[in-house]
């Protein structure tokens, strides 16, 4: 598997950019970025910035799993900046909305709580009075809306092998799982979904009084790392597996920016 100095290298590589020019558009020194790239430095705060300024994954480049990048969404959007860049260039107005559609694009439908549910959709309950943290780990009570609901697809929950009954979305607070996963976004559990996978997303409680969402990773003699995405600010913690209650594994997370 390949690591965290690989996999930024690959990155900078697929953007077509140099060490420096990567530096200077992250807000980085060249020699800083060196470092990563050679191991010399395990760990950092961009890799967000990183992420979306060599048009890859940050998820993929904080863990190595998934896909670096999706060639059609690419190739899809490299053609829209021609487009658009054309279109600037020739006096024309760049925001004409032709511009920023394609053809397998569908239209965008909306909806609110009284639209009835298409067959293929399910409703998730939205328990907006549990904050999971992503930060110091307290337990927070926010105004109750257990009414609220989110919609899934359910052949999309059907695929990934997730029973619609037994997942439900929250909101997560804190900054210890940034650049992936920001603070206020909502995240869709797995309830039965409870046996750790390496480096997989875990809504847990510790000491049944603690709620967060962390990485996992399964050590020897029972017990368990808990590790952030925001390893510069928060160090890994080790427990005993009986200390921890792992409520369900995250398989989804939105944020508004």
């Amino acid at each position: 598997m390949q690591q965290l100095k690989d996999r930024i290298k690959q990155a900078r590589k697929f953007a077509k950019l140099s060490q420096k020019e990567l530096a200077n558009k992250v807000g980085i020194t060249q020699p800083s970025l060196s470092e990563l790239e050679t191991g010399r430095s395990q760990s950092t705060s961009f890799i967000g910035s990183i992420a979306r300024i060599c048009g890859v994954d940050a998820f993929w480049l904080e863990t190595g799993q998934g896909s670096m990048t999706n060639t059609n969404a690419q190739n899809r959007l490299s053609e829209q900046k021609t487009n658009y860049n054309n279109a600037a260039y020739d006096g024309e107005s760049a925001t004409d909305p032709n511009l920023l559609t394609h053809s397998q694009m569908l239209p965008i439908e909306t909806w609110d709580d009284n639209t009835p549910l298409d067959d293929d959709d399910v409703e998730i309950p939205f328990l907006r009075e549990v904050e999971l943290a992503a930060g110091s780990g307290k337990f927070a009570i926010a105004e109750a809306s257990t009414r609220t609901k989110l919609r899934f697809g359910k052949s999309t929950l059907r695929n990934r092998g997730i029973n619609p009954a037994k997942i439900v979305c929250v909101t997560v607070k804190g900054n210890s799982m940034e650049p992936v996963i920001l603070d206020g976004s909502t995240v869709g559990v797995d309830t039965d979904n409870t046996s750790i996978v390496d480096g997989k997303i875990y809504a847990i409680a510790i000491d049944d009084e603690l709620l967060r969402v962390k990485l996992l990773y399964r050590l020897a003699n029972g017990q368990v790392r808990v590790r952030s995405f925001n390893r510069d600010e928060y160090e890994d913690e080790i427990y005993d597996l009986k200390d921890i209650r792992i409520i369900g594994r995250v398989f989804w997370y939105s944020v508004l920016l």
